[in-house]
């Protein structure tokens, strides 16, 4: 039986303590260049954006930031997980634009750490498209780099039909493949047009939800690589995809649609 585990890591206030005082002079050296900062986006010239994972780091590019920073190391399985260095937040004395989610409540302590006059933004982490399209919009507004969000969007839309059409064309027999998916991996299960049959998690798996999920006959298990712990459905005899939710470091959100229709069509033509 899967069991997934979600731990949240939080900054201690000792460590917020310390930072505020270590970081006190990077803000003040930073005030002059802070200010020329917020001149220049009221001339809607790209921000200056921290991003607290590479998924958020991936939506301000999309959006049109050019400077971003990002505090979590793509390496970093399970981003919530992650435990914030003093030299994490150094970058955040400068920031005009802090990004984070919900989720990772460390972000508010990160900004205080700092001591730090940039706006927080709460961002909704969905790879489902059209939340994906609408937040990229959203942040272009808000960093006034409206014009590259709406490129952005025209390209990814254009794209995103494209593997539509690519996964649809792989359907074993022509039909829609039954698959059942984590709950942060569904956006994959609809990209690829999947009859989906069930959902999981986040919370650990129960032996009820497990004999309740194998009714249903899967062929596919649409899993999520981030809060993944072995098979779910080990003898079901449905076939077992690892999706990625966070992109790279090279902040290319496209990229991971890319990944999972390539990873989904594989196990489409294999199985």
């Amino acid at each position: 039986m899967a069991r997934t585990r979600v731990r949240i890591v939080r900054v201690p206030s000792v460590l917020a303590l310390s930072l505020s005082t270590a970081l006190a002079l990077t803000a003040t050296a930073c005030g002059s260049d802070k200010a020329d900062s917020g001149d220049k986006n009221k001339n809607n010239s790209a921000p200056v954006v921290v991003a607290t994972t590479t998924w958020e780091g991936a939506l301000a590019k999309a959006a049109g930031a050019k400077d971003v920073k990002v505090i979590v190391p793509s390496s970093v399985q399970h981003a919530p997980d992650y435990d914030p260095k003093p030299s994490d937040l150094a970058a955040v004395a400068g920031a005009d634009f802090v990004l984070y989610a919900p989720f990772e409540p460390y972000a508010k302590k990160i900004k205080e750490a700092a001591g730090s006059s940039a706006k927080l933004v709460e961002v909704n982490l969905d790879n489902d498209s059209a939340k994906a399209s609408a937040e990229v919009t959203r942040l272009g507004k808000l960093f006034g780099t409206r014009d590259a969000a709406a490129k952005w969007d025209t390209s990814f839309k254009s794209e995103y039909g494209t593997l539509q059409k690519e996964l649809k064309a792989a359907w074993p027999d022509g039909k829609a493949p039954a698959v059942v998916a984590q709950v942060f991996s569904v956006w994959s299960a609809k990209m690829a047009g999947a009859d989906l049959r069930g959902t999981y998690g986040p919370q650990a798996v129960t032996a009820k939800q497990l004999a309740d999920l194998e009714t249903k006959k899967p062929a596919f298990v649409l899993d999520n690589v981030h809060m993944t712990t072995g098979k779910v459905l080990p003898d079901s005899g449905a076939r077992q995809v690892e999706i990625v939710n966070y992109p790279g470091k090279d902040l290319d959100l496209l990229a991971v649609y890319k990944n999972a229709a390539e990873t989904i069509k594989t196990a489409l033509t294999s199985s």
